[in-house]
């Protein structure tokens, strides 16, 4: 496992899953995509394709006959048994064998979310059907983990016992027990991002199947209600999951993001009413946080916030909070290009957006898509992105040929020429740290193959899988572009249900090409990357804490001051001091502050999953009250920045 009102363009719900009949302008659109793709060297919709077909080989439960990954088998039938309901279905969230609601939800939400916009680009390049089978598979099951209005089951199996086995999934042994939320037990963010995927997901099936897409927006409202009356950390509840899948950014983003979803879907007033009135006390417009992943939500609000406001115009009765919404996408946008001052994503020296040693991948994936998703929104309201600290605005045409330059160095336009997708290009990965993937598959020995055999025979094995786990994009190189093509390395090369979902959405616009935008028009040509924005051309700038780009003054002023130098063996030190204090009238609650370029030691704050944290009895800080904290280093004074607060 992996840790680390209407659409425009196309009505709400217009996306048909028997869609055969390509319009004469999508075929155009299509013989556009061949240019480009062969000027960019990629082939795109044979990516698309692949990282769709990825899914099938990490389906559980009983296979249909149109199941086109032959090597895998029936699995997990009893799923659910034990607890009295059935549980039989949905994904292995990676090279594992168990079912964890929180990354399966997410990729769902985001598949679905890749199917609106670039439905029809999916439909030219014949993956459509594909596309929305994955994520019915997805919501048949999520519909079975929700069996009353305040009971969900989030997850199948534990993490603990299925790394202690190296098994193909056919041959399971280990516990398939389930873990439930229930009022008594519950789990806001679980609850809000099976919400969120419910209603995405109602959209899809609008117009194809109403009655199933009925069925998922009843649910989706049930476990946003769920979600929001009976608040708490899902893994305080399913506390099995902490060490693989651990709420880090709470569970604010996922009740703002079920709620951004629900009005999409339904275009009921009142759940917009609640994305603005909940902005300041849920930290949608207090985050300024640069990477969206299965954890943190918040840029994804965002990016639909600012959509919303994009499509009405003057934002109406929310038209302030939705501009403050839309500064805070703007940053991440800004942020990815390097734009976004102290708040901007480091790179590799080989241009790929950088942030973890363990599955980076998933940051790219997820960046690429929001930026040409928010590019397209942005180009067909004539606007641009505002960057920070006199960034200029970033154009849509830069924000979609960066995407490019990311989803190209996945494809293996980077230093190794890897292609970080199994089974696309001449050079990829072929020890993918993958159970069923590794293991002889059962259709060609159906011989048992036991806990610490697979182990024995099969993990420590050197050579290439035996089976090919077509279209996954593992979790990639390090922040040197360096990258070991081992099974062990599971940091590197395992793959991820939720580094595919957003791919698939990106690779439909790219393979789309000129007029493959979300809006049917010319709106953002696919250009290559301009100096600014190539992937090798910008350097984390070293620029003073990133201010909002209109009136919108952050309510947490940050101030740091030298207090003493000395000299030691040659070396000069300094001692600085940062002092945070909350100007607004209402009290600053999980403030979270960033720091780069600290090469020494610091005191008063704690590192945190994405920034540093002040100490536990320091949980709030009440109208115009400080909090301070200091460091020392042979440097010049870090960046220091907020990163996400809320504000109640």
């Amino acid at each position: 496992m992996a840790r680390g009102g209407g659409r425009g363009g196309v009505a709400r719900g217009a996306v048909d899953y028997s869609m055969a009949v390509v319009l004469v302008g999508i075929v155009l659109s299509l013989a556009a995509a061949t240019q480009v793709a062969s000027a960019a060297g990629h082939d795109y919709r044979q990516a698309l394709s692949k990282s769709i077909l990825y899914f099938e080989a990490q389906r559980s439960g009983r296979l249909p006959g149109s199941q086109r990954v032959s090597w895998r088998a029936d699995s997990g039938l009893l799923d659910g048994k034990a607890n009295g309901v059935d549980l039989v279905g949905g994904y292995y969230d990676a090279g594992d064998n168990v079912k964890f609601g929180l990354p399966m939800a997410f990729t769902v939400t985001m598949m679905s979310w890749s199917v609106l916009e670039y439905g029809n680009q999916m439909a030219a390049a014949g993956e459509l059907g594909h596309a929305v089978e994955a994520i019915k598979w997805g919501t048949d099951y999520l519909v079975k983990a929700h069996p009353e209005p305040n009971v969900l089951y989030g997850e199948v199996g534990d993490g603990d016992s299925d790394h202690d086995c190296w098994m193909r999934p056919e041959d399971m042994t280990t516990s398939r027990q389930a873990y439930r939320l229930d009022p008594q037990n519950p789990g806001s963010e679980l609850a809000g991002e099976t919400a969120a995927a419910m209603a995405a997901a109602s959209l899809v099936f609008r117009s194809s199947n109403p009655g199933y897409a009925n069925t998922l927006l009843q649910h989706s409202k049930q476990l946003f209600d769920f979600a929001d009356k009976y608040r708490g950390r899902y893994d305080s509840s399913i506390t099995v999951s902490r060490k693989y899948y651990a709420s880090s950014s709470g569970y604010g983003d996922e009740l703002l993001w079920a709620a951004a979803w629900l009005h999409e879907a339904t275009g009921e007033s009142r759940y917009l009413d609640y994305l603005a009135t909940n902005a300041d006390a849920l930290g949608g417009t207090g985050w300024s946080i640069n990477q969206f992943g299965w954890d943190v939500k918040y840029p994804g609000v965002q990016v639909l916030a600012a959509m919303f406001l994009l499509r009405r115009g003057n934002g109406g009765a929310h038209a302030d909070v939705l501009r403050r919404y839309k500064q805070k996408a703007d940053l991440f946008a800004c942020s990815c290009l390097g734009r976004g001052g102290a708040n901007s994503v480091r790179r590799t020296p080989g241009g790929m957006v950088y942030h973890q040693s363990w599955n980076n991948v998933q940051f790219v994936t997820s960046a690429a898509f929001l930026l040409a998703a928010y590019a397209d929104h942005l180009a067909a309201a004539g606007q641009a992105a505002q960057c920070p600290d006199n960034g200029g605005s970033a154009q849509p045409s830069e924000l979609l040929a960066f995407a490019r330059s990311q989803v190209d160095y996945i494809l293996g336009s980077n230093p190794r020429a890897t292609s970080y997708m199994v089974g696309y290009g001449a050079t990829y990965p072929r020890q993918a740290h993958h159970r069923g993937a590794s293991i002889v598959s059962v259709k060609a020995n159906p011989s048992f193959v036991s806990c610490q055999a697979g182990y024995s025979s099969w993990y420590h094995r050197r050579g290439a899988n035996p089976n090919l786990l077509d279209g996954a994009t593992v979790g990639g190189p390090d922040e040197y572009d360096n990258f070991a093509d081992e099974r062990d390395n599971y940091e590197q090369t395992e793959a991820t249900t939720y580094n595919n979902a957003p791919l698939m959405g990106v690779l439909a616009r790219l393979a789309a090409g000129h007029g493959g935008g979300r809006f049917g028009h010319d709106s953002v040509a696919v250009e290559e990357a301009s100096s600014s924005t190539a992937i090798n051309g910008a350097n984390r700038t070293s620029l003073p804490s990133p201010s909002p780009a209109s009136e919108h003054a952050s309510p947490v002023e940050i101030e740091q001051n030298a207090t003493a130098s000395w000299t030691e063996r040659g070396k000069t030190y300094h001692r600085y001091a940062v002092t945070v204090t909350n100007r607004s009238l209402k009290t600053v609650h999980e403030l979270h502050i960033g720091i780069s370029k600290l090469y020494g030691q610091v005191w008063g704050v704690d590192k945190a999953r994405y920034a540093y944290v002040f100490p536990s009895w320091l949980s709030s800080l009440p109208a115009g009250k400080s909090a301070s904290f200091v460091y020392v280093q042979a440097a010049p004074p870090a960046d220091v920045w907020v990163t996400g607060y809320k504000l109640l």
